[in-house]
């Protein structure tokens, strides 16, 4: 993921950016007439925002339990080096375990924080025991299950 910098965004740039994350496929006419401007003017900021990285992709938003993945699951790591090599290598190991679907490099007493989405608890002992701890560098893994979300925003409050 590449690094952007904070983007001076005015009143209806802001506007737009809600707009767009209650509805990602609204039109650019629809989202025009939403943020009170022409439709080429509208397009001219959407297109800045896209360039600047203010957005970076268009995605649908997949109900966990109506494709089988019920369960999240949070997943400390602690790795042997926190060397840059070490990192480097994990970073690029994890990211080809498609149940994880957050990897947070941390502070604190572990390396990483994962979010991982499973079916049920045999899905999560094979993902740990044959992805997380076959790692090279792995020295500990510590997996908390969510009973429940209390939140979860897909939008950010800009």
């Amino acid at each position: 993921m590449k690094t952007v910098s904070a983007v001076e965004l005015d009143v209806t740039d802001r506007k737009m950016l809600r707009t767009l994350q209650e509805d990602g496929r609204i039109s650019n006419v629809d989202l025009a007439r939403a943020v009170n401007l022409s439709e080429s003017a509208c397009l001219r900021r959407l297109r800045a925002m896209e360039a600047a990285g203010v957005i970076s992709r268009y995605t649908a938003i997949i109900n966990e339990r109506a494709v089988g993945l019920p369960i999240s699951v949070f997943v400390t790591v602690t790795l042997s080096s926190q060397s840059e090599s070490a990192l480097t290598a994990f970073e690029t190991a994890i990211a080809t375990v498609p149940e994880v679907v957050e990897c947070h490099l941390m502070t604190g007493g572990s390396d990483y924080l994962l979010r991982l989405v499973v079916r049920d608890v045999d899905d999560l002992e094979r993902i740990h025991s044959k992805e997380l701890t076959r790692i090279p560098g792995v020295t500990r893994v510590s997996s908390s299950v969510s009973m429940r979300t209390v939140v979860k925003r897909g939008a950010l409050p800009v």
